[in-house]
């Protein structure tokens, strides 16, 4: 039986807000990463475009596959070494950021630049994601959101596409 995208949609917003991620923290992202590039970018250009990425099944199935995981690794229901690994986000565990990119794998070239970019430099919410304090883990969730704003921006550049020159540096 394959669920109807609807439902899985409904549930990877439901966890993206449980986990305190918010449409407009993503949409905050994608203006940081085009607001150079777009002349006249609105918040609301970046939010459409985030809801937009929100809208397809790859991206749900990243969001609940992630978020579980990192879930089970807050309960220290992970096998070890994985519990450890997952839990300190080790920097050389790399599986993280292959969920992100299948992500932004549906966007194209300017996705995976912006991603990596983004996933460096860690700007707002994911400075916060990041942050290793406190219970909560977000060994995959910092990744798929970043992911998810990569997207968002790659979606713009290819509705701007005379200003895609700026963007290939």
């Amino acid at each position: 039986m394959v669920l109807e995208t609807k439902t899985l949609e409904e549930k990877a917003r439901q966890l993206l807000k449980e986990r305190g991620v918010s449409v407009i923290d993503i949409a905050k992202l994608v203006m940081y990463l085009q607001k150079d590039y777009i002349p006249g970018l609105s918040l609301e250009n970046c939010v459409d475009s985030v809801d937009s990425v929100l809208s397809k099944r790859e991206v749900h199935n990243a969001i609940l596959t992630g978020i579980q995981l990192d879930i089970l690794a807050e309960e220290d229901k992970l096998l070890q070494p994985l519990q450890e690994i997952v839990a300190q986000d080790e920097g050389l565990y790399g599986i993280d950021e292959i969920l992100a990119l299948s992500i932004v794998n549906v966007y194209g070239s300017i996705g995976f630049t912006n991603y990596g970019y983004i996933d460096k430099v860690k700007p707002g919410i994911l400075q916060m994601l990041n942050d290793h304090e406190g219970p909560r883990i977000h060994t995959f969730l910092d990744d798929i959101v970043g992911a998810i704003a990569a997207s968002g921006a790659s979606r713009l550049v290819h509705q701007y596409p005379d200003n895609a020159d700026q963007l290939m540096h």
